[in-house]
């Protein structure tokens, strides 16, 4: 097959490397020593930490008046814990200090009186504990020579696991149902059902991600495909430290298709800039920060052409063509405070505002271009402001790790369009106008609680959300308008959801296990304006509990089996169920439908990882079993050429696959990673009606397809501090709503120098060097079919200059 050569080729290409942040962590032990009987406490008692291996001293202590120790900065490993004092038999035990937990409570520790015959001696466990994430890998952008000066969205396509759809969207694992987080928390800048706003995130802002695969239940029931975290820069170093930078670039440098007649020009050589700011200061028990970027960008955004063939004879052939101006100002501030040694208190402020101007041109053709139907023409005045104001008060009990988090998280978003539509035919020039307000109101407010125990930990908490979204749309129509004006008015959009969850860790020297259970409780009104000429109000609720379960075997030092089930859902996020059609493509009409419902997901994963040297491997068979899958289906209505694309639910799919990760460094000079990712993805036969404009059935058989990603990338160390990284990426062909997609390729190359004792660094980069990458889809309807090429903006070179201080 085509795309399975094209995979071969990409795998002889080069080699991949990603820089993957460590993850070894050290470990604080804690208890108390009380007589056998009573409750006197042990002051001034030896405690000495002994390796297993060979008995050799590793730390020690002693007691304090209140009977407490603690032994800090404990190394993973097996040790054995001794206790002597005079008056009482010597006591030792073993302690296995693991990684899943970086504090552990070994209790209460009874000793006898030396007189005595030796008894057993009783631990009793208490708890806490702030862990190594065990269902997360974490990422530095620093290290990703080739996409640095571009969008979060840019940088993450050349992590293992990730991949980004026709729709900019990114997918885990074949599943674009991925909830994205910033420093831990779901906000507007990111979208809080659907995925939003990444390629607008410059990547300067961010210093790691960290992407989980199979959330625990102490996160959110939300994305069945799993996590993204992007983590904002922070330095911790005392005193005033900071960092500046510019990137500027090119875009769109060579024209990959020509216009059709009669149509603006597209963009080329498109300018990109972006100057960045960040500032720290830590003194004592303060830390204040201040991340800054402002991101200009010109984008052929979209350069797409199709053809349509109907069932009565008729074919049309079009470009969709979208040059986009993009402003983007972000500023996130903040401070952290330590009020004493058990209580801190954090409060950020993170302010979004983007500014974005498209105009846009369809032609649409019949007879092969010999006859042109009409001429469409938009412009898109829109803004979308977004301010996220976030507080969290920490208490830390005298028991190390013992830990109480109240946070409280407010989010505001904007969305203000304004399109202005010429509609030129033959016999006249029709001149519309619709306008879209959208306010969102989010509030979050979390209890947290973790607590240590002797081989593990207890997490613990609730959460309450209400989310407030009215929106109001308004339609102008000028001659002959194609606008459907009985579709506008106003919707209301109000959730709640209240939520709690345990977490239980266990390690052993052989086992870990890590189940937990969070049960939530939704309640959606969506209230639509009485005169909508189609939709009435709607609205679900339900009560559901989302278990989750990971089972590990350390096979051996460096080897460990690992098995995971959890149950998640994705809900419909407001534009999904939005009311108001939207008309910059007149011709495919995307609507939105109030009567969605949640699509609930399972998920098995086995996973196996080995390391060694400097080496490591992981691969994962995995399994994803999806009730009420979301989709969008395209209709059409009798005497009418135009589609209307609107999201059901389509029954069932599946999900099977594999994934692999080799990573490894062969010398002090390369590095190299693979990341292969191969499924087979099914969807079920379903039928489901579109209500919009009126009531049309569609209905499709079982779909079935083989699909994969393949990531290769090399990092090269040169003599004086010179790094080169080349980077390809290759998507097979796969299956979409009511049709397929076209394999994808691209390889992107980049350079980096330090410079200034190491405070400065140069980079220079280009992404889709061969100029490769282009979105090809079929897609079948009822009556129709659709043919598209998108030959959108993606070779883009960039310069950029960054200097600490």
């Amino acid at each position: 097959m085509r795309w399975l050569a094209s995979l071969l080729l990409c795998i002889l290409f080069s080699a991949v490397h990603y820089p993957v942040l460590a993850q070894t962590r050290l470990v604080t032990l804690s208890g108390e020593v009380m007589k056998a009987t009573g409750e006197e406490k042990l002051a001034f008692v030896n405690v000495t930490l002994h390796a297993e291996k060979d008995s050799s001293f590793v730390a020690g202590t002693i007691t304090s008046e209140q009977g407490q120790f603690i032994l800090s900065n404990i190394a993973p490993g097996d040790y054995q814990l001794r206790f002597s004092f005079a008056g009482y038999q010597t006591y030792q035990f073993q302690v296995l200090a693991g990684k899943l937990n970086d504090y552990l409570d070994l209790g209460v520790v009874r000793l006898q009186p030396a007189a005595q015959t030796l008894q057993e001696v009783v631990v009793t466990s208490t708890g806490d504990g702030v862990a190594q994430k065990m269902d997360r890998q974490t990422y530095s952008l620093s290290s990703n020579i080739s996409q640095a000066g571009g969008s979060v969205l840019e940088s993450v396509k050349n992590i293992p696991g990730i991949t980004v759809d026709e729709n900019g969207k990114l997918k885990l694992r074949g599943s674009e149902k991925v909830t994205i987080l910033v420093d831990g928390r779901q906000t507007a800048l990111t979208g809080f059902g659907n995925q939003a706003g990444l390629d607008n995130i410059p990547a300067s802002a961010i210093e790691k991600i960290e992407v989980i695969n199979n959330p625990s239940a102490k996160y959110d029931a939300n994305g069945n495909a799993g996590i993204i975290n992007l983590v904002y820069k922070k330095n911790r170093q005392q005193g005033f430290t900071g960092k500046v930078g510019i990137m500027t670039g090119l875009g769109a440098l060579r024209m990959k298709k020509e216009n059709l007649p009669g149509i603006q020009p597209q963009y080329q050589g498109t300018p990109k800039i972006n100057p960045s700011l960040s500032l720290n200061y830590r003194k004592s028990k303060l830390n204040v920060f201040l991340q800054a970027d402002y991101l200009y960008t010109k984008t052929l955004n979209r350069n797409d052409f199709g053809e349509r063939i109907y069932s009565n004879g008729d074919t049309i052939q079009q470009q969709v063509k979208r040059n986009r101006i993009t402003r983007l100002a972000t500023v996130k501030t903040g401070f952290d405070w330590a009020i004493d040694d058990q209580n801190s208190f954090s409060l950020f402020g993170l302010y979004n505002n983007e500014y974005v101007r498209d105009s846009g041109d369809i032609p649409y053709f019949k007879n092969q271009l010999r006859e042109k139907l009409r001429l469409w023409q938009f412009y898109e005045d829109e803004v979308n402001s977004a301010i996220t104001a976030s507080g969290n008060f920490q208490h830390r009990f005298k028991q190390p790790g013992r830990i109480l988090n109240v946070g409280l998280n407010y989010t505001f978003h904007r969305e203000d369009e304004k399109y202005f539509l010429w509609d030129t035919r033959p016999t006249y020039l029709g001149r519309d106008t619709f306008m879209l307000i959208a306010d969102e109101h989010v509030t979050d407010v979390n209890i947290d609680y973790v607590r240590p125990l002797r081989k593990g930990r207890f997490e613990t908490g609730t959460k309450f959300r209400w989310r407030n979204i009215p929106t109001n749309m308004r339609f102008f129509p000028g001659l002959n308008s194609p606008l459907d004006v009985n579709a506008a008015g106003w919707a209301k959009y109000n959730e709640i959801i209240p939520a709690v969850y345990g977490n239980y860790i266990y390690e052993t020297q052989k086992f870990e296990v890590e189940a937990g259970l969070r049960v939530e409780y939704v309640h959606l009104d969506y209230e639509v304006n009485p005169d909508h000429n189609t939709y009435e109000s709607d609205g679900y609720k339900y009560f559901q509990p989302f278990p989750s379960v990971r089972l590990a075997w350390n096979v051996a030092e460096k080897k460990k089996l690992s098995l995971f089930y959890n149950r998640r859902v994705d809900r419909p996020d407001e534009g999904d169920i939005r009311i108001f059609p939207k008309y910059d493509e007149p011709e495919v009409l995307k609507v939105g439908n109030p009567s969605l419902r949640p699509q609930f997901t399972q998920s098995i994963e086995l996973g196996y990882k080995e390391s060694w040297g400097k080496g490591t491997f992981y691969s994962a068979l995995y399994h994803r079993n999806i009730n009420n899958a979301i989709t969008r289906i395209g209709t059409t209505v009798p005497g009418s050429n135009i589609i209307y694309s609107v999201f059901q639910n389509s029954n069932k799919a599946y999900l099977t696959g594999i994934e692999i990760i080799l990573s490894q460094q062969v010398s002090k000079a390369l590095q190299f990673n693979l990341n292969l990712n191969g499924y087979h993805n099914t969807i079920a036969a379903f039928s489901v009606v579109n209500k919009y404009p009126s009531p049309t059935l569609f209905s499709q058989g079982k779909e079935t397809n083989y699909s994969g990603s393949a990531k290769l990338n090399s990092v090269v160390s040169l003599p004086a501090q010179w790094s080169m990284q080349l980077s390809a990426v290759y998507l097979a062909p796969d299956i979409i709503p009511q049709g397929k997609i076209a394999e994808r390729f691209s390889v992107d190359f980049g350079v980096k120098k330090i410079i200034q004792k190491g405070k400065g660094e140069l980079f220079a980069n280009g992404t889709d060097l061969l100029g490769t990458f282009r979105v090809r889809k079929n897609i079948t309807g009822t009556n129709f079919s659709y043919t598209s090429s998108d030959y959108y903006e993606t070779q883009v070179l960039r310069v950029g200059y960054s200097y600490k201080f």
